[in-house]
């Protein structure tokens, strides 16, 4: 067991017609899924827009937050390539109570392990008892977390570095640290990776399958049949086939149109892409009407 556990999402930022983000309605979605099984959810992770949305912007929903009934299951993404904003937004959560976070390495440039010990120390170095969750996604960042850094910055601060989030899928077979959390980015690898000792998950599809992936979960620990994992794994296939934060808004948007608004170059998913989209998760019998029942 890990520090962090359960199913979390990567939630999605809500904006008004003027592209603004819309903190209440950011701060009421990421409610409802963990009022529809989310353990906790992530602000501002890459689902949420957060290279896109400005560092004041976040700082303002922040603010909000700790009014939250749930502020407790709130982890804080940063999705910030300087290290001086990095330090400056984890120090902002800190001061109103928020100690846990989501934080990838910079993007742009190329660099190796020992660059990205270096950053993450010079982090922990300024911001006292944070508590934070590595992500692995070199599709956004252009840098694969190895198995060899991940330890030691796990070993080096102890009390710092609790998890990862493996959106590149090369550590959660392998990767075995005491009381560590190793967190998939997808629901096709729950339960495979729940069976190999991982925490949990961290998706953005959870974002609409919550209450599917939480089965599976509450499931596998209460040593039950699995009755939900194969449809969970069919969504995300379909999502897969997708821009997920396209596909994602356009999902959502049937239920609420402030769903439509994205930052570009962000976009909807085209007529066409729309129509094959909604027709195979009909043939699942997924969709908004189901998920509000849930």
């Amino acid at each position: 067991m890990g520090y962090f556990n359960g199913i979390y999402a990567a939630s999605l930022s809500i904006l008004d017609n003027n592209l603004q983000l819309d903190c209440e309605k950011t701060l009421k979605h990421a409610e409802n899924l963990i009022e529809k099984g989310c353990h906790g959810v992530i602000f501002f992770g890459s689902t949420g827009q957060s290279q896109l949305i400005s560092l004041s912007e976040k700082i303002k929903l922040i603010n909000i937050l700790p009014r939250s009934k749930h502020k407790d299951k709130f982890i804080i993404g940063t999705g910030l390539n300087s290290l001086g904003d990095n330090i400056n937004l984890l120090n902002i959560s800190k001061s109103i109570g928020f100690e846990n976070f989501l934080v990838m390495p910079p993007a742009y440039y190329k660099y190796n392990d020992d660059d990205v010990f270096n950053f993450y120390s010079k982090l922990i170095e300024n911001v006292k008892d944070c508590r934070i969750i590595l992500y692995n996604f070199e599709k956004l960042s252009g840098y694969k977390f190895s198995i060899e850094c991940v330890s030691k910055l796990a070993k080096s601060f102890p009390k710092n570095v609790l998890g990862v989030k493996d959106s590149s899928y090369n550590l959660y077979e392998n990767l075995k640290i005491e009381n560590f959390s190793v967190m998939p980015g997808s629901e096709s690898k729950l339960l495979k990776g729940l069976e190999l000792g991982c925490s949990g998950i961290i998706t953005a599809t959870t974002n609409v399958t919550s209450y599917l992936a939480r089965d599976v979960y509450d499931k596998f620990k209460n040593n039950l049949n699995q009755t939900s994992n194969e449809k969970l794994c069919m969504v995300r296939s379909i999502f897969d086939k997708y821009n997920l934060i396209s596909g994602l808004h356009t999902f959502m948007s049937t239920e609420d149109s402030d769903f439509k608004n994205l930052i570009p170059p962000l976009k909807l998913l085209s007529k066409d892409e729309e129509k094959l989209f909604f027709s195979e998760l009909d043939k699942l019998n997924f969709n908004i009407k189901n998920l509000k029942a849930a």
